[in-house]
């Protein structure tokens, strides 16, 4: 046995391993792939954060429950992203696209700063997300 245990990982692997397939051989190398994009978790967690915040803002009366649609689709496109799936980098990169532009428009129009630092946050991710590194990722 080495010092960071592969060869019980191969024996314990190949014992297994007579001929029968597990439900997570898959899950495997796609995690690994995530684990290597830290960056699709940070906007995942950004737009689930974000969600959170819009549904308590509609039980509070802040925003109208039209809202509620968004913050589905801000679920939905995180949870995708976890997964790698294109649609749901397609619908992340809408929704950062957006909310860059809506927040660059409420810092040029009420000078709010931290409109301004929520724009820039979203531009960050955006130049993230277009990387050919991410897209080669996805399936």
């Amino acid at each position: 046995m080495t010092k960071d245990g592969h060869a019980m990982t191969e024996a314990i692997s190949t014992a297994a391993g007579s001929g029968e397939q597990h439900g997570d051989v898959s899950a495997g190398p796609q995690r690994r792939e995530l684990l290597q994009m830290p960056g699709l978790a940070a906007i995942g967690l950004y737009l689930a954060a974000l969600a959170g915040v819009i549904i308590v803002g509609v039980v509070k009366g802040y925003y109208p429950p039209m809202f509620l649609a968004f913050s589905a689709l801000f679920f939905a496109a995180a949870g995708g992203l976890m997964l790698l799936l294109r649609w749901a980098w397609a619908l992340v990169l809408a929704a950062v696209l957006l909310l860059a532009a809506y927040n660059m428009w409420i810092f040029s129009s009420m000078h709010v700063a931290a409109a301004l630092v929520e724009a820039l946050l979203s531009w960050v991710f955006f130049l993230y997300l277009i990387r050919t590194e991410v897209r080669c990722k996805l399936r």
